[in-house]
């Protein structure tokens, strides 16, 4: 059973929260950005190091793309009544999320691995700079989940106006990270082509 909820907000149809939050995202999406554009410029510049993506980060993508479907689907089911698979769909997403960033300090590894450390080349300190930050700002999405997770296990189920704000806003946080990092991983490897 779907609940509806009636606009409080005056003659805004946007909670002034999902209104910060979408301002971050598009701050955070500036800088990124920012980032590929200057990929982009110093690439140009010559006296560059052609290395491979490394292979965790195409499983990396597809965990956090998995991450995003449990998450979807959880919301989904908060919504509908349907308990278990709202619980069980947030642990879910929360233990893709951390599977992500063990994958990214795996792609990491690799990369030293193959002798492209941080300072041996502008290009390979790109690439760590892009996915190293990229990778904080899930640790802030992990942390959300965390709180998500407690409120499913710990508090009674109920749909409230209050708590679907709250999920939703970890909602919109977790798939714009996800979009985010499919985006920088299409873009390193076509910059490889």
């Amino acid at each position: 059973m779907e609940t509806s909820f009636p606009n409080t907000y005056g003659r805004n149809k946007v909670h002034p929260k999902k209104f910060a939050l979408l301002i971050a995202c598009a701050s955070i999406m500036m800088m990124f950005a920012a980032l590929t554009s200057a990929y982009i410029v110093r690439h140009a510049a010559g006296n560059w190091l052609e290395f491979s993506i490394p292979n965790m980060f195409a499983y990396s993508s597809a965990v956090i793309i998995a991450s995003s479907l449990a998450l979807h689907t959880a919301y989904s089911a908060y919504l509908k009544g349907n308990e278990q698979v709202y619980k069980y769909g947030v642990v879910a997403a929360l233990v893709l999320g951390l599977i992500f960033i063990v994958l990214q300090y795996a792609g990491w590894q690799e990369m030293s691995a193959n002798g492209v450390d941080l300072d041996t080349n502008p290009s390979a300190s790109f690439v760590y700079v892009i996915s190293g930050f990229h990778a904080a700002h899930v640790l802030g999405g992990i942390a959300a989940l965390i709180v998500a997770v407690l409120h499913a296990f710990t508090l009674p189920y109920k749909v409230t106006a209050k708590r679907k704000l709250r999920f939703e806003l970890t909602f919109i946080y977790w798939h714009f990270v996800d979009l985010l990092w499919i985006y920088l991983y299409l873009f390193l490897l076509m910059q490889q082509a």
